[in-house]
C-alpha cells in the first residue's frame, strides 16, 4: 500500500514548467510512493504526443526514485451521457487515448468521471454509458486499466451514489475487460451521503454490496471542505475537513488491510503534511500488528 499525491506537470508549483519525465522528481521531493498526473491539460485543447524518449525517462526516474505506482486521470470535460455527438465521442476518444499514452507511461489505472444525466435522465444515461465503454475498449491492447471515480453529485451529476455504480459494472458485458473498477474519493463520497467520519461500518459494507471491496483499486484521499452530504467538490488537506483525522485512521487501516494505494490531491504545500500524516497512520497499524 503506497502513498502519494497527484503532481502538475504544466506551469506552476510544484512541477514548474518540466513536463511528464520530470514529474517523479517533484513526487519524490514530496515525499511520494505512488503518483498521479494529467498526461494533458485537464481542461482540454490540443496536447504532444509522448515521445518514446519520454516515456523512457518517465519510468526509469519513478524506478530510480522509488515511485512504485503511477496513475493517470482523464481530462474533466469528460460526458459519456451527453446526447451532444461531439461531447460524447470526443469523451470516448479522450478516454481511449488516455488509456493509450498511460499504457506508454507504465501507468496501472486511468480514472475518470462518467458524466452528467441533465441531457437524458438517469436510465439512458447509464445505457449510454456502459454503451461508451464497449467502445472505448474496441481492439485495445494497451496495460493499463479504467477507473470509474465517484463524485460528490452536484446537480445530475453520476457516480455520487455506489448503487449508481454498481448498475454500470452489473449492466456491461464482460464486465473485467473494460473496467478494473474504482477509485474512491473521500471527499465526493463523504459530500454525497456516506459518512467515513460517524458511520464508517455502513459505508464499508454500502461499498461492499454495490461495488464489491476487491473492485476498489485506489482511494483519493482528501478531507472535505465542506458539509456531510452538501454535494459539493471541495478538497481540505486531511484532518483540516469535516472528515477528520479519526475518519483517515480508519481509512487509512482499511487501505493498508485491502493493499490499495492512496493518493491526496490537496493544495501545496499542505500536501506535503498529508503524506507524512497517511504514512504515519499506516505504520502505525504496521506497529500494532
Amino acid at each position: 500500500m503506497n502513498i502519494g499525491c497527484h503532481v502538475s506537470i504544466a506551469k506552476g508549483l510544484p512541477a514548474g514548467r518540466q513536463g511528464i519525465e520530470k514529474a517523479p522528481k517533484i513526487a519524490h521531493k514530496l515525499g511520494c510512493e505512488a503518483v498521479q498526473i494529467f498526461t494533458r491539460s485537464p481542461s482540454g485543447g490540443s496536447f504532444s504526443e509522448i515521445s518514446g524518449e519520454t516515456a523512457k525517462n518517465f519510468k526509469e526516474n519513478c524506478q530510480r526514485l522509488g515511485i512504485k505506482n503511477i496513475y493517470v486521470h482523464t481530462p474533466y470535460f469528460i460526458n459519456l451521457a451527453s446526447k451532444n455527438n461531439r461531447i460524447y465521442y470526443g469523451s470516448i476518444n479522450s478516454i481511449r487515448k488516455e488509456l493509450e499514452r498511460a499504457s506508454e507511461l507504465g501507468a496501472k489505472y486511468v480514472m475518470t468521471h462518467l458524466g452528467s444525466a441533465k441531457d437524458l435522465g438517469e436510465e439512458k444515461s447509464l445505457k449510454k454509458i456502459t454503451d461508451a465503454l464497449e467502445k472505448i475498449f474496441e481492439d485495445y491492447s494497451g496495460s493499463a486499466k479504467l477507473l470509474i471515480e465517484n463524485s460528490a453529485g452536484a446537480g445530475q451529476i453520476i457516480g455520487s451514489d455506489f448503487k449508481q455504480i454498481g448498475k454500470i459494472f452489473s449492466s456491461t458485458p464482460d464486465f473485467d475487460e473494460y473496467l478494473a473498477g474504482i477509485c474512491l474519493d473521500t471527499q465526493h463520497s463523504f459530500a454525497s451521503g456516506y459518512d467515513w467520519r460517524n458511520d464508517f461500518n455502513n459505508c464499508i459494507e454500502a461499498l461492499d454490496k454495490n461495488i464489491g471491496l476487491k473492485n476498489i483499486k485506489l482511494i483519493h484521499s482528501n478531507d472535505s471542505a465542506t458539509d456531510f452530504n452538501s454535494h459539493k467538490d471541495r478538497h481540505a488537506n486531511i484532518g483540516q475537513g469535516k472528515i477528520g483525522l479519526e475518519g483517515f485512521e480508519k481509512l487509512a487501516a482499511f487501505a493498508k488491510e485491502n493493499d490499495i494505494d492512496m493518493i491526496c490531491e490537496t493544495a501545496y504545500p499542505g500536501v506535503i503534511e498529508d503524506i507524512k500524516i497517511l504514512k504515519e497512520m499506516r505504520d502505525r497499524k504496521n506497529n500494532a500488528q
